[in-house]
């Protein structure tokens, strides 16, 4: 199965269009939990247990890992496995380099972690998204049109024939896309943007981030960006989910966050 009917696969079997952001901060994490050998493990297996049924898919993002290093590796492996076997697993690792480092990127993510996709940036080119694309049952979601503010700085700039750096940037993703296993990262704080990207990428996955603590607009998101038949997007929620609660309650409230957004969406799709 190539990934893009995986992910629609998943959507239909969850019922959800809902990825939750594994970011895990030591500063935020309940006190309750700091008495634990493992605290980080120990809260992502409570979140993974109380959101499971509400959500398609999660992604740990790696800095939150990687910052401790070889423990922090395994916190990354440990979590993937706590996941299950009917989830999406992505790796937003934002990687892209010359083509054999992304090669050995690419082992390490699909082969090692066994990851179902992971984010990676096109900046340097086809050669650096090449290797990711080599299996049609793994997915690759490409920076687009990213929430952060500095989005504005590059991907917003206009090219001589009138369109923005970020649309070109689709156009080329379409053109690698012969697995379907291309996905596009394309931030809800651009709702206005939305209709006509999906215009432009009407078969591509998204993975729109940018929902709940970056202000993002949820009904115009699923209105422009998502496609209603075979549901392609998965819609991110990091902190207004994991963090919903600092209490001993943190994993029900995490539990009622994810289903609450799930709910929100399924009713705008219909």
């Amino acid at each position: 199965m190539n990934f893009r009917d995986n992910i629609i696969k998943t959507i239909a079997a969850k019922k959800s269009a809902v990825c939750i952001g594994l970011d895990v901060e030591l500063n935020k994490l309940p006190a309750v939990l700091k008495n634990e050998k493992d605290p980080i493990l120990k809260f992502n297996k409570e979140i993974i247990e109380a959101t499971k049924d509400f959500v398609a898919a999660y992604k740990p993002n790696l800095a939150f890992y990687e910052q401790f290093g070889a423990k922090g590796i395994e916190y990354f492996e440990k979590t993937l496995s706590y996941m299950g076997e009917d989830i999406i697993k992505i790796a937003d690792a934002k990687r892209g380099d010359i083509g054999n480092t992304s090669k050995k990127y690419a082992l390490a993510f699909f082969e090692h972690f066994n990851c179902d996709a992971v984010t990676v940036s096109p900046y340097m080119g086809e050669d650096s998204i090449s290797p990711f694309l080599e299996r049609e049952d793994k997915g690759v979601f490409i920076l687009a049109l990213t929430s952060n503010k500095g989005s504005f700085d590059f991907q917003m700039q206009k090219m001589k024939d009138g369109r923005y750096l970020y649309e070109f940037v689709i156009e080329r993703i379409n053109a690698w896309n012969a697995k379907k296993n291309c996905g596009l990262v394309v931030g809800a704080t651009h709702p206005e943007m939305l209709e006509s990207i999906r215009k432009s990428a009407p078969d591509l996955p998204y993975l729109i981030p940018g929902i709940g603590a970056q202000g993002g607009d949820l009904e115009n998101t699923v209105k422009y960006g998502f496609v209603k038949n075979d549901v392609l997007a998965l819609i991110n929620s990091s902190r207004g989910i994991i963090f919903a609660s600092d209490g001993p309650d943190f994993a029900e409230r995490a539990g009622e966050e994810a289903k609450k957004l799930r709910d929100k969406i399924n009713n705008f799709l219909k």
